[in-house]
């Protein structure tokens, strides 16, 4: 079963916002068994909406629409919905009748422009909005399933999960999708896709491997099509076995999260403590790892010392060490990430010093070079990286090798004591 997502707005063309609907919509339809096949952006405009549903609907058999569903005159969804299926409107008395609670609640007048928030195609279901003035709209138009959607995000996921998803499961005979997926970290995606290319040309026709690579780290994603969900989730097990004989060393873990939440979890189990000491991160690390609920049993803090001063004040590194070697060097990141350790009180830490960009760099210390450290209960590791000239990305990979290391060091550790 086959879904196109359109999503409706010159905002998103003009990228003043994210398009993050469609990304949790195609989850939610993925998780039962119906998948994407195309996910498009229009303009709000008449003949680009009207050209993008009859387009749509020869790809897939159920084309979602989300946006374009609002009371001003850029919102035209629903005309142009009517339009397509030469329809008039009509006006829905529950719709009408929420809309109205909504402004008696909020002791606000309800002007026409509201009143017509109730005005459908005619050939529609109307699917209640409770928490918003623009219904959803379900239409059976013989092979095709079209179904709009409001373009606020809180209305539109209720709506999918309390009338779209159930009524798509109950109009459809639909299959069995599974999805597992194995983080790798400190191998490249071609070189790992050499390691591993035996398992995946014996994979077999319904099982698919996707390679998604970001910054350091390359997660495998199983994908699996059938009827029968504990046969699909065995043999993608069988495969992932293969997979761990051939690349164990690089496997972060066989389930779906990322690095620091493993790291977490690892280090919770072991009732062992974080520190952190970053520079050209600038908090972006403490920030990866405070994003998990219950980090604090872990993570105890640490300190984001930019300049010389703060790494002498707040991390003790010797001004001697600086003065030889500068605030870029082993030296110095070695000195911060056991100053974190000590002064904090943490089991591990992790230091990070670099030149970010993109500018700062010298002839002999480029923009992109970075010195991490690690610090453990019997080790401290501190590795040089080169990176590229853009500061963003030397920031995320500065912050991902960093958590690369440390997780290493722990299971090395943690494996000997």
């Amino acid at each position: 079963m086959l879904a196109e997502i359109i999503t409706i707005g010159d905002e998103i063309l003009i990228g003043q916002i994210v398009d993050t609907n469609s990304a949790w919509i195609a989850k939610q339809l993925n998780d039962i068994g119906v998948r994407v096949k195309q996910i498009t952006s229009v303009s709000d405009d008449r003949l680009h909406i009207l050209e993008a549903l009859q387009t749509a609907c020869k790809r897939a058999q159920i084309v979602l629409i989300t946006g374009g569903l609002g009371p001003t005159k850029d919102d035209i969804t629903k005309k142009t919905l009517a339009e397509y299926f030469r329809v008039d409107m009509r006006q829905d008395a529950l719709t009408l009748e929420l809309v109205e609670d909504i402004f008696r609640k909020s002791n606000r007048p309800m002007l026409d422009v509201n009143t017509r928030q109730a005005d459908v195609p005619s050939n529609c279901t109307v699917l209640p909005n409770k928490n918003g003035t623009a219904p959803g709209m379900w239409f059976d138009d013989l092979e095709n399933i079209y179904i709009s959607l409001p373009g606020v995000p809180f209305e539109m996921m209720i709506l999918v999960e309390e009338e779209v998803l159930p009524r798509l499961k109950s109009h459809y005979s639909l299959p069995i999708i599974v999805h597992h997926t194995v983080l790798t970290a400190g191998i490249g995606e071609s070189y790992l896709a050499d390691k591993i290319s035996g398992v995946e040309d014996s994979l077999p026709s319904h099982i698919k491997l996707a390679y998604l690579p970001k910054l350091g780290q390359v997660r495998l994603r199983f994908s699996a099509y059938g009827t029968d969900k504990q046969l699909l989730d065995s043999e993608i097990d069988h495969y992932i076995d293969q997979i761990t004989h051939l690349i164990g060393e690089y496997i972060v873990t066989s389930e779906d999260k990322p690095i620091e939440k493993v790291i977490l979890e690892f280090m919770e189990a072991r009732s062992l403590s974080l520190s952190v000491a970053e520079s050209c991160t600038g908090g972006y690390l403490s920030q990866l790892i405070t994003r998990h609920p219950g980090c604090s049993k872990v993570f105890l803090g640490g300190a984001i010392s930019y300049s010389n001063h703060l790494k002498i004040k707040m991390l003790e590194v010797s001004e001697a060490t600086i003065a030889q070697y500068g605030a870029v060097s082993q030296q110095t990141v070695r000195e911060m990430s056991s100053g974190a350790q000590r002064i904090y009180g943490s089991d591990y830490s992790i230091a990070i010093s670099g030149i970010a960009g993109p500018d700062g760099g010298t002839p002999t210390k480029p923009v992109g070079l970075v010195w991490i450290s690690v610090s453990g209960k019997y080790h401290t590791l501190a590795t040089e990286f080169k990176f590229g000239r853009r500061r963003e990305q030397n920031i995320e990979r500065a912050a991902v090798s960093a958590l690369i290391m440390l997780l290493k060091l722990l299971r090395e550790e943690q494996s000997t004591s």
